[in-house]
């Protein structure tokens, strides 16, 4: 079985604050899997960006990688953007094996939990 890691895959923002929530994420996965190994890579505006992370998942020896973007809806960096950028890091990395998940946002237990989160704003 491969050493494989997951990379939690944000947009960034200039804001440091903004990055909290997917911060705690990491945390959440890191104390409920201490024997799996999850960073979190960006997109743009905050490090460390995508490239970055895998040079040193793979220097650690890791050979599969898996990628989650952690945006609600499929736009135009996880349509182009992307898949051009796992595309060149498995150029230059034949040796690993890449994964790109579908997006967070999509998954139906996470529009569950959004609609759930919604209701109770307004009372059930």
């Amino acid at each position: 079985m491969p050493k494989t890691a997951l990379i939690l895959f944000a947009h960034g923002a200039r804001d440091p604050d903004w990055a909290e929530p997917m911060h705690r994420v990491r945390a959440l996965l890191r104390e409920q899997a201490p024997q799996r190994r999850v960073e979190l890579a960006f997109l743009e505006f905050m490090k460390p960006e995508l490239r970055e992370c895998v040079e040193l998942l793979l220097a650690e020896g890791f050979e599969r990688i898996v990628v989650l973007p952690m945006f609600i809806a499929r736009g135009g960096h996880l349509k182009r953007d992307l898949p051009l950028l796992l595309e060149e890091l498995q150029r230059c990395h034949p040796q690993a094996h890449f994964e790109l998940a579908a997006t967070i946002g999509e998954a139906e237990s996470v529009v569950q939990a959004m609609a759930r989160h919604a209701l109770a704003l307004v009372g059930d």
